[in-house]
């Protein structure tokens, strides 16, 4: 990637680094999917891996979509109002995936050291679900404000 330079440079384009961030959270919930998998089938360490993981995801996800709606999305909805519509759209769906995540560290929370693969199975249909919305979620997010993005003037850091 080519670092432009000048007043308003910027290092990375801001689309690009919603799409980076994506990528990580769909490579950090197919390691989860992963762990309840390999416990399935008999190997792993799953409730305590599995509870540190949750969180781990949980957590960053959550960061990552209370970012977009305090303040990504007013500000994107200030500079173009056509956009309002896509971006209740996408907070609608972070209540959704809120939901989920609390389910899932209800049901994470319950696993005991000798947990039942009913128990697990569970957690896995848990995790199908929540990715399955998170992949239409960040396509259409991607497909609809990544170039938008990249369009934004960005201030100069002062850690560059």
């Amino acid at each position: 990637m080519e670092a432009s330079t000048g007043p308003g440079a910027r290092i990375a384009a801001l689309g690009n680094q919603l799409v980076d961030v994506h990528i990580r959270l769909r490579d950090d919930l197919e390691r989860l999917r992963a762990d309840v998998d390999s416990f399935l089938d008999g190997g792993g360490d799953l409730p305590r891996d599995l509870r540190s993981h949750c969180l781990a995801f949980c957590s960053a996800l959550t960061r990552h979509h209370t970012g977009e709606d305090d303040g990504a999305f007013p500000a994107l909805a200030e500079r173009h109002p056509e956009l309002r519509p896509v971006l209740e759209q996408l907070q609608q769906d972070h209540h959704v995936v809120t939901g989920i995540l609390r389910s899932l560290e209800v049901l994470v929370d319950g696993l005991g050291e000798r947990t039942a693969a009913e128990d697990a199975q569970r957690v896995r249909a848990e995790l199908d679900g929540l990715s399955a919305i998170l992949e239409t979620h960040f396509r259409y997010e991607e497909k609809k404000l990544a170039a938008v993005l990249d369009t934004l003037p960005v201030a100069p850091s002062p850690a560059f």
